[in-house]
Formats: structure tokens, C-alpha cells, sequence
């Protein structure tokens, strides 16, 4: 189901044929501190295995922030890749991306949404994440070598 919503400046959608795929991975390769570094091939997997959301700016059509969730679809989801564009920060464009994506989650049915961040904690609980309650009954075991 491809899915889009629209403010006055910007198109957010999930139609994976409008997803600028060079430019994401540029972004995120480069610039986020989560995927420094990531080979493209990764990306690829990463997007092809995901419910993905791009922004695109209207005027242009061109693709100005994007964010991805791993989803089964029914019960659980994971929020990642959040990444605007420099150029189209401040503007509230990752707080409406990832609006939409909980709105989208919601009609599926999807009980617990969960994102990690080191530094944008505000612009999640501005559409309800929270801190864990109980972090402790959560766990995780790294598969790979972290260098």
C-alpha cells in the first residue's frame, strides 16, 4: 500500500519508485553518525527490506528528507534512518515524517513503535516516543564487529 500525505510545501509518501536511493545513501553514508561509512549494497538491502517514507519538496518533486521502518506489519516496528536534508532543516519536516509514519502504523494495528537516538530525543517525543519504562526486560546482542 503506498501511502501519501501532503502539507503545504512537501509530499511525504511511501511509494518506493519516487525514493531517491543515490541521495540516501550519500546522506546517510556521510553525514549520519548511525551509518557512517554504510556500503551501498548494505543500503540497498536495508531499503529493499523496509517500509520506507520520503519527503519530497513539491515546487521541485525533488526528495529532501527520508526515514525507514522494519515492520512486520501487524505487531511491531523499528524507526530508522531518519535523515533531513541540511538544506530543508527547521522546518519541521522529520517531526511530519515520522507523524506519518506512526498514523500509517496505527491503521496497520501495530502495537509498539520503537526508534534509538544519541541526540534527537525531542523530535520524537514530540509524536510520543518515550523513554522505556522498564529497560531493563529489553536486550540486544551485536552480530557483527562494530569496526
Amino acid at each position: 500500500m503506498t501511502e501519501t500525505t501532503t502539507s503545504a510545501a512537501y509530499d511525504i509518501s511511501t511509494d518506493p519508485a519516487r525514493l531517491d536511493a543515490d541521495r540516501i545513501h550519500r546522506w546517510l553514508s556521510t553525514d549520519a553518525y548511525w551509518a557512517l561509512g554504510r556500503a551501498r549494497d548494505v543500503q540497498d538491502r536495508a531499503m529493499a527490506g523496509s517500509l520506507n517514507f520520503g519527503v519530497y519538496d513539491r515546487a521541485s518533486g525533488e526528495q529532501v528528507a527520508y526515514g525507514r521502518v522494519v515492520t512486520d506489519h501487524a505487531t511491531f516496528a523499528w524507526l530508522c534512518d531518519v535523515y533531513v536534508d541540511p538544506v530543508a532543516r527547521g522546518k519541521g519536516l522529520g517531526t511530519e515524517l515520522v507523524a506519518a509514519a506512526r498514523e500509517q502504523l496505527a491503521r496497520l494495528g501495530v502495537r509498539r513503535f520503537m526508534l534509538a537516538t544519541e541526540d534527537a530525543h525531542g523530535v520524537y517525543e514530540k509524536v510520543g516516543f518515550k523513554s522505556l519504562e522498564n529497560p531493563s526486560m529489553w536486550m540486544s546482542q551485536d552480530l557483527q564487529d562494530p569496526s
